[in-house]
């Protein structure tokens, strides 16, 4: 069995895994309304809509991450690499909005 198909898989279910510039943030918090995320944290300290983080990872600004959609809305996803610690989902809260 390939040992690389526990990466491989995962990204193919992302749409789109762009190129990061050599100066892109990372995303450090997340923001979330109703327990869902609506935006994220990043790097340099800028709190920034779900909708801006798809945006600005398409055009390289934000590294470790691939573009994902359900049900006609994108939103970013961690890039598998058979580690945790870097996942979306590990990531703390740092503002919810009700």
């Amino acid at each position: 069995m390939n040992e690389n198909i526990s990466v491989e898989l995962p990204k193919a279910a992302l749409d789109e895994i762009p190129t990061p510039k050599s100066d892109a943030v990372t995303i450090t918090g997340l923001v979330k309304s109703g327990g869902r995320v609506s935006g994220y944290q990043l790097s340099d300290e800028r709190i920034i809509s779900r909708e801006e983080g798809v945006s600005l990872a398409k055009s390289g600004e934000i590294k470790g991450v691939g573009i994902a959609h359900n049900k006609g809305t994108e939103y970013l996803k961690s890039i598998p690499d058979d580690t945790e610690d870097n996942n979306l989902s590990s990531l703390p809260t740092v503002k919810t909005i009700d």
